[in-house]
């Protein structure tokens, strides 16, 4: 379905809890043809640099993504949101706390990996300002299938107007 009828949802973005896995899997279930264990979750989780984030809605958890902090990037290892309210801003409002994550001086960046026959999420992350920027082939386990490489950028602070005025004007 389209997002056309779909009212936009206000949600809180909290760090994932134990409590959650079980509604958590539900959605990863539903969500891909390959999906992760509670196991591959518990694993990432228990690293240092892996963070686990929940989208919450009237006491339910209608989203989630996992991500890893690295020295100059963040790297979104998954991401899904309950098919029930897809198209509702869920998403999008995920990725936005994400990105207030980034800085100039630290990590500048997000990076994620889409599979190839995954058009949802390409277009989706592409929305929210990502570029493809890779092809990885034969990148899953699972099957022979590639996937494309997809980074945000942080903007660099602009520069005041008063300074692009007088260059402008130096210029011509």
């Amino acid at each position: 379905m389209g997002s056309a009828g779909k009212q936009k949802l206000r949600v809180h973005i909290r760090w994932m809890i134990r409590r959650d896995m079980a509604e958590v899997l539900e959605i990863e279930r539903a969500s891909f043809e390959f999906p992760w264990l509670e196991d591959d979750f518990v694993r990432c989780l228990r690293q240092r640099n892996c963070i686990g984030m929940v989208a919450e809605h009237d006491d339910g958890v209608v989203g989630f993504m996992i991500y890893e902090l690295h020295r100059s990037r963040l790297h979104i290892l998954n991401f899904a949101v309950s098919a029930d309210v897809r198209y509702c801003n869920v998403g999008a409002q995920m990725v936005e706390k994400l990105i207030g994550k980034l800085s100039h001086q630290r990590r500048n960046r997000i990076l994620l990996e889409v599979r190839e026959t995954n058009l949802d999420a390409q277009l989706f992350f592409r929305a929210m300002g990502f570029r493809a920027t890779d092809v990885l082939r034969d990148f899953y386990d699972d099957t022979t299938e590639d996937a494309y490489l997809m980074q945000f950028s942080h903007k660099a602070p602009m520069l005041s107007p008063a300074i692009t005025n007088r260059i402008s004007r130096l210029a011509g």
